[in-house]
C-alpha cells in the first residue's frame, strides 16, 4: 500500500493533511482532488489515501491525546510535517487493522526522511514504537469524572460545541450523534426521473456492476456501494441520477413546487437542491439557481447540463444584494443558507476545527440579513423553505421564528408532504430538525413558511 509505481501513498496522504490541518482548507475538495489525480491507481491503492486521511482529519484529537500521553514534545509544539508524519502513523497503529506496526514505523521515518527531517527520525520512531507498545493500555477520560473531556477525546470533536450542543440536547442524544458521524456512510443518489425510471436506473447500475439499496425516505433514491470512480460511470455521466443526501432531497419535498412554478435558489451551489426542483417540475416552470463564486455557478452549469435539464438556469447573483427584478416573482425562494454545518460531520469532518462560536455566531446575524432580502422575491401566497444542514438552534428554529414574526410569513404543516414515519409535533407545525443517530440521514433544518402579506 506504499507505492504505486512512483506514487507513495503515504506522502500523498501526508499532503492532504497538510492542505486540511495547517492550511485549513476543506477537506472533503483537498481529497476528493486527490483521488480524482490519482484516478489510475487501484482501487485497494486509492481507498488506503482515503481511508487514512479521511480517519487522521475526523480522529485528530483522539490522536492527539494519544500522542501527548507518550511524546515529550506536544503535539502543538511539533514541526508540521513531523506532527502530521506522526499522526496518521498513530490512525494506522490505533485504528487500523492488516497493517504491521513496525510497517507504518518504517514507513514514517522513511517519510520523515524525504521530507528533509532525518535528523527527527529517531523521534518519530521512538513515539511511535512507545504508541505501539501501549495501544492496549491507553487511559482515555472517564464519564462519569468529566463527560465533557469524554465526548470530546472519544468523538475527536472540540469541547465548545459539546458544551453549546448541552444547552439543546442531552448528553445522550449528543452521543448517539456522535457515534452516527463515525459510522460508514453510503454514498446515496437521486434517480433523475425525467430520464429514466427507478426500474431502468437499477438495470443501468446493474450493467456497471454496482451494488445497491433503497435509501431511507425518499422512494426514488438508493444508496450504492462497490464502485471505484464514480465519474466514470455511464449511467452517471449521461444524468441518469443525481449524488445527494436524503436530507436534501426532504427539501425538495417539502417544496413540493407544481407544474409551472418559478423557483429562486439563492444559495444554490453545488445545485443538488436546484436539479431535484427541476425534475420535481417535469420540465415545466423555471428554476434559477443563484450563487455568488463564480466556479461555483459553473459548478451548478455541469449538474444542470449532465442531467439534461431545460427548464433551470445557473446565474451569478449576491443573496446580500436585492434584485430588484425579482421582487414577488417567485412562487418558491429556496433559502438553503450559510451555517456553521456541524450537522454534516460525518461527510465532512474538518469543519469541527475551523468552526468557532465567533464565527457560528456571525452566521446567524449574516443568515438574518439574508433572509430581509430573499423573502422579498416570493410572491403572496407563495413559499419560502429555509434549510441549513445544521443542529444549533439559533441557526434554525431560532432564526426562523424571528423571521416568521417579522416578515408577514406564517409555518405551513409539512406533514402533507413528508413520510409519515417523519411525522412529529414540529413537522405539524411547519418545520423538522432531522438529527443523526435519530434519522436515518445527515443533520439537517428544514421549515417552509408561507407568506399571507
Amino acid at each position: 500500500m506504499t507505492n504505486a509505481g512512483a506514487v507513495n501513498t503515504r506522502a500523498v496522504v501526508l499532503d492532504i493533511l497538510t492542505e486540511v490541518l495547517e492550511n485549513e482548507q476543506y477537506g472533503h475538495l483537498i481529497i476528493n482532488s486527490a483521488l480524482k489525480k490519482y484516478q489510475y491507481l487501484s482501487k485497494q491503492d486509492r481507498a488506503f489515501i482515503d481511508r487514512v486521511a479521511q480517519g487522521t482529519i475526523e480522529k485528530k484529537i483522539t490522536i492527539d491525546y494519544i500522542i501527548n500521553l507518550y511524546s515529550s514534545v506536544l503535539v502543538k509544539k511539533m514541526k508540521p510535517v513531523i506532527r502530521n508524519i506522526i499522526r496518521m502513523s498513530v490512525y494506522q497503529i490505533v485504528f487500523m487493522d492488516g497493517i504491521k506496526d513496525y510497517a507504518v514505523c518504517d514507513e514514517a521515518v522513511k517519510l520523515a526522511k524525504k521530507r528533509g527531517f532525518a535528523q527527527l527520525k529517531g523521534f518519530v520512531n521512538g513515539v511511535l514504537r512507545n504508541i505501539s507498545r501501549q495501544k492496549g493500555n491507553i487511559e482515555y477520560p472517564n464519564s462519569k469524572a468529566n463527560m465533557i473531556q469524554y465526548l470530546s477525546v472519544k468523538y475527536s470533536i472540540p469541547q465548545w460545541i459539546i458544551i453549546s450542543w448541552q444547552n439543546e440536547y442531552s448528553d445522550a442524544d449528543i452521543e448517539d450523534m456522535l457515534k452516527a458521524f463515525e459510522e460508514k456512510r453510503p454514498t446515496t443518489i437521486r434517480c433523475n426521473k425525467m430520464l429514466n425510471s427507478l426500474d431502468e436506473l437499477k438495470k443501468k447500475l446493474d450493467k456497471e456492476g454496482i451494488k445497491y439499496e433503497p435509501a431511507a425516505y425518499i422512494p426514488y433514491a438508493l444508496n450504492i456501494y462497490d464502485y471505484n470512480y464514480l465519474e466514470e460511470l455511464e449511467c452517471f455521466e449521461e444524468g441518469a441520477f443525481q449524488i445527494q443526501d436524503v436530507s436534501s432531497m426532504l427539501v425538495g419535498l417539502v417544496a413540493s413546487p407544481k407544474k409551472g412554478d418559478t423557483v429562486i435558489d439563492v444559495c444554490a451551489a453545488p445545485g443538488g437542491k436546484t436539479v431535484h426542483i427541476a425534475d420535481l417540475l417535469e420540465d415545466t416552470g423555471y428554476v434559477e439557481a443563484r450563487d455568488i463564486l463564480p466556479n461555483k455557478v459553473l459548478l451548478i452549469k455541469e449538474n444542470i447540463s449532465r442531467n439534461k435539464l431545460n427548464n433551470a438556469m445557473a446565474v451569478v447573483k449576491d443573496a446580500l444584494v436585492l434584485d430588484e427584478e425579482a421582487i414577488e416573482k417567485a412562487d418558491i425562494v429556496l433559502a438553503d443558507l450559510p451555517c456553521s454545518g456541524l450537522g454534516i460531520l460525518g461527510r465532512k469532518p474538518d469543519i469541527k476545527y475551523n468552526m468557532t462560536p465567533e464565527k457560528q455566531e456571525d452566521l446567524v446575524k449574516l443568515q438574518r440579513s439574508m433572509l430581509e432580502i430573499v423573502c422579498q422575491y416570493v410572491k403572496i401566497g407563495g413559499h419560502l423553505i429555509y434549510s441549513t444542514c445544521t443542529i444549533n438552534q439559533k441557526e434554525n428554529i431560532e432564526n426562523i421564528r424571528w423571521f416568521a414574526d417579522n416578515y408577514g410569513f406564517e409555518f405551513e404543516s409539512l406533514d402533507n408532504v413528508l413520510p409519515k414515519e417523519l411525522h412529529s409535533k414540529t413537522t405539524a407545525k411547519g418545520y423538522i430538525q432531522l438529527l443523526p443517530g435519530k434519522h436515518n440521514c445527515d443533520g439537517f433544518f428544514i421549515a417552509k413558511l408561507k407568506r399571507i402579506k
